[in-house]
C-alpha cells in the first residue's frame, strides 16, 4: 500500500546552490555532445575504473537480470560504456506468439515480445525507452511554455481540452483535475498500475488494447481529491500528448524534433497509438548516449551551447519534490527523485519498464545510463545500481580532472 503525503514545495534554493556550486568548481565551458560524446578514460575524469568494471562483470554475468548497456557521462565525457548482447527472440519467443496483456495484438508495436520492437527498434541501436517516454515528454512541455507556444497555465482545467458531454463519470472532483496534476501523477483518476503489466487487471495494459486510449483514461471514474494522493498512471501521462496538440494547435513529436533532438542531436523514434496520437506515456526510442543528453540538459539548467532550450525555471520547478511517491522517491513534473542517503539532495531519474533508466548526480556532474528488456520479472532496484555507481567517484567535483 503505498503511503503519500502531499510536497507541494516551491522551487529549491538549495537545489539551485548545488548546481551552481558544480557549475564553480568545474570552472570551465562545457563539452557540448551534439555531434557525439567526448571520450575519455575514467582515471581522466576522476572514476575508479576498478569499480566500475567489476560492475560491469556482474552486469555482463546478469546478476541484475536482463541488462543491454550501461553508460557513465562524467565531466561532459563518455567514460565507461558498455553493451551486453541477448537473443530476444528466443528468450521471449513463447510468448511474442501468445495473446495477452503484453501482446494483444500478436503483431505491431504493442507486442512487447516481438524482437523487431522491442527492445530494439528494428535492429537499430534506438531502445524502447517505455516510460522515459513521460519525462521527455514533460521536458517538451516545458520547451513550449519557454518558447511561449503552450500559453495555459498549470492551474488550467484539464477538461479544458474535453467536450464535457462526451467524458463519462464527470464530477466535481474531475472538474477541480488541472495540468499541474497531469504532471505530477495526481490527478486521483481510479487507476490500477501497481500490478505487473502482465496482470489483466493493469490499466495500462487495458488501455493500450484499445484503439481510443485517451477516451479509456478520460472516461476513468474518481478515485481521490485531486492533488492529494501519487497514483502512477500512464494514462494520465498519455493525455500529455492530447493536450499539446488541443493547446499549440501542434504535434508533439514534431514540436520536439524542431525545438529538442535536433539541437541535441538526438536520433529517435516515436510510436503511436492507434488513432495516431504520440505515445507520450512509453513509445519513445532512443539510443543510451541520447538519453544521456538529456540529462546533460537538466545539468546544465535547460541551455545547450549558449542557447537556452528550456527555462532555467521549468528545469527547478520539474527537480523539485511536489509530492511522495513509491519506493521512498519524491516525484517532480515526470522526474523522479531519489533521495541521497550520503548527503542532502536527489538523484534525478527517468524510469522506464524493463530496466531504463538515466539517473543524473548533480553534484558529482555525472551521469549514468541503463537500458535492459527485463518484462516478466522486476529488474534490479535503483538504490542498489546507485550503490555500486558511486563507490567509483575518486573525486567530489569535475574541478582538476582532465576534461
Amino acid at each position: 500500500m503505498k503511503l503519500m503525503k502531499v510536497g507541494v514545495i516551491f522551487v529549491s534554493c538549495v537545489l539551485s546552490a548545488q548546481v551552481a556550486f558544480v557549475r564553480a568548481q568545474n570552472g570551465d565551458t562545457p563539452k557540448w555532445p551534439t555531434h557525439g560524446w567526448a571520450k575519455g578514460a575514467p582515471a581522466g575524469v576522476g572514476l575508479d575504473e576498478k569499480v566500475l568494471a567489476a560492475f560491469d562483470a556482474d552486469l555482463g554475468k546478469g546478476k541484475y537480470s536482463l541488462v543491454d548497456s550501461f553508460t557513465v557521462i562524467r565531466c561532459g565525457s563518455d567514460a565507461f560504456e558498455r553493451t551486453y548482447s541477448h537473443d530476444y527472440g528466443t528468450i521471449y519467443g513463447k510468448e511474442a506468439k501468445t495473446r495477452g496483456p503484453l501482446n494483444a495484438h500478436l503483431t505491431g508495436p504493442y507486442n512487447y515480445f516481438d524482437p523487431a520492437w522491442h527492445p530494439y527498434y528494428h535492429g537499430t541501436g534506438l531502445h524502447s525507452m517505455q516510460s522515459v517516454s513521460k519525462t521527455v515528454s514533460s521536458i517538451i512541455m516545458g520547451i513550449a511554455m519557454t518558447r511561449g507556444d503552450f500559453k495555459a497555465g498549470l492551474d488550467t482545467p484539464l477538461l479544458k481540452y474535453f467536450e464535457v458531454a462526451k467524458v463519462k463519470n464527470v464530477d466535481e472532483r474531475k472538474r477541480r483535475i488541472t495540468l499541474r496534476h497531469v504532471l505530477t501523477m495526481t490527478t486521483g483518476l481510479d487507476w490500477n498500475e501497481e500490478v505487473a503489466y502482465d496482470d489483466p487487471k493493469n490499466d495500462s495494459s487495458l488501455m493500450e488494447a484499445t484503439d481510443d486510449w485517451v477516451q479509456y483514461v478520460i472516461d476513468r471514474p474518481m478515485a481521490q481529491e485531486p492533488g492529494k494522493v501519487f497514483n502512477y498512471s500512464s494514462g494520465v501521462s498519455e493525455l500529455v500528448a492530447y493536450i499539446f496538440q488541443k493547446e499549440t494547435g501542434q504535434d508533439i513529436e514534431k514540436y520536439g524534433e524542431k525545438y529538442l533532438f535536433t539541437p541535441l542531436g538526438i536520433e529517435y523514434f516515436w510510436k503511436r497509438t492507434p488513432l495516431g496520437v504520440v505515445d507520450t506515456e512509453g513509445g519513445l526510442f532512443l539510443s543510451g548516449p541520447g538519453l544521456a543528453k538529456l540529462g546533460y540538459l537538466y545539468l546544465h539548467d535547460g541551455t545547450w551551447d549558449g542557447k537556452q532550450i528550456v527555462s532555467k525555471e521549468w528545469v527547478k520547478q520539474s527537480l523539485t519534490p511536489f509530492i511522495d511517491a513509491e519506493e521512498g522517491f519524491k516525484y517532480g513534473f515526470k522526474w523522479w527523485l531519489l533521495p541521497r542517503t550520503d548527503r542532502k539532495g536527489y538523484v534525478w531519474m527517468a524510469r522506464g519498464f524493463g530496466g531504463q533508466r538515466l539517473m543524473v548526480f548533480p553534484e558529482e556532474d555525472l551521469i549514468a545510463v541503463f537500458t535492459g528488456w527485463e518484462i516478466l520479472k522486476d529488474p534490479a532496484g535503483d538504490r542498489e545500481l546507485v550503490n555500486r555507481i558511486l563507490p567509483a567517484v575518486l573525486k567530489q567535483s569535475c574541478g582538476g580532472v582532465t576534461r
